[in-house]
């Protein structure tokens, strides 16, 4: 996944909140002319098809005249979804006591992907407990994905 640039996701928040929407995060996948800038919204009644295709109309006109992402790519507009991807260090925070799973860019105790529970954020450390017992931090410098895991 793409790392998008600040002034990118702050153009985006600024088409998304006036509507009435919360941007939960963007993400860029390049891949030549079939990259994709995807945009996940939401909201307290949640989003449907409806709300994902009027901030695609907004953001699309702003986006082309603007030209903050260089090159062709396809725009998606999405709810987060049960997998809910994690963005921003306060969705830690607001998810603590959930089930997490991520990819790490670096290696931590050999393992490349962790899967646990949150337990606490402390300054930009994420506490989690995985299946085995075991409690880890992981930095959110070096966390490059992670979703919600849903519970039935």
């Amino acid at each position: 996944m793409g790392r998008i640039s600040a002034t990118v996701t702050e153009l985006v928040e600024s088409i998304v909140t006036p509507l009435g929407y919360e941007l939960v995060g963007v993400e860029y996948i390049p891949q030549g002319k079939h990259s994709v800038l995807r945009v996940f919204i939401d909201s307290e009644d949640g989003v449907v098809l409806e709300d994902c295709e009027k901030v695609s109309r907004q953001l699309g006109s702003v986006l082309d005249v603007e030209d903050p992402v260089k090159g062709q790519y396809l725009l998606e507009v999405s709810s987060p979804g049960l997998d809910r991807p994690m963005f921003k260090l306060e969705d830690y925070e607001r998810f603590n006591g959930q089930l997490v799973k991520m990819r790490l860019h670096d290696k931590q105790d050999g393992r490349g992907k962790v899967k646990g529970r949150i337990q606490n954020v402390i300054g930009s450390e994420i506490s989690l407990l995985l299946d085995d017992g075991e409690q880890i931090e992981v930095r959110f410098d070096n966390i490059d994905k992670a979703n919600l895991v849903p519970e039935f």
